[in-house]
């Protein structure tokens, strides 16, 4: 039987940039929130008090913001799953579930979020 795995979460990440369908969307920057949440197994961490046995996560929004402020991709699944893959190269993240919140989508209706949440590697349920 496996240990379960822990969870280090990041949310609220904000940073601006061009994604979207529409021509303006690729050219005029918009705001992007990243909630994250990444399953590690942090008892080596837990017990020798290192940096070096965990994930950073000042590195993980680093590279996050990175992603989102670089090239444009046309759809934010696509924005999702790039961040994840990104995540998942991080040696001790066994599972990454990204959830990216376009808050000012051309919708034209009134709405309180739009968002695609993307999961990849091992990824429990998180408890409510």
């Amino acid at each position: 039987m496996s240990t379960p795995l822990d969870v280090i979460a990041l949310r609220g990440l904000s940073a601006y940039g061009t994604h979207g369908v529409l021509p303006d969307e690729q050219t005029n920057a918009q705001p992007f929130v990243v909630d994250l949440a990444l399953w590690v197994d942090t008892r080596a961490a837990a017990d020798s008090d290192d940096i070096d046995d965990t994930i950073s996560y000042a590195e993980v929004a680093d590279l996050v913001c990175g992603i989102l402020t670089g090239p444009s991709v046309r759809l934010i699944e696509t924005l999702g799953s790039r961040i994840a893959v990104a995540i998942l190269e991080f040696d001790p993240v066994q599972g990454v579930e990204v959830t990216i919140h376009k808050p000012n989508a051309p919708i034209g209706h009134p709405f309180s979020d739009v968002s695609v949440t993307v999961r990849r590697g091992t990824c429990d349920p998180l408890p409510i």
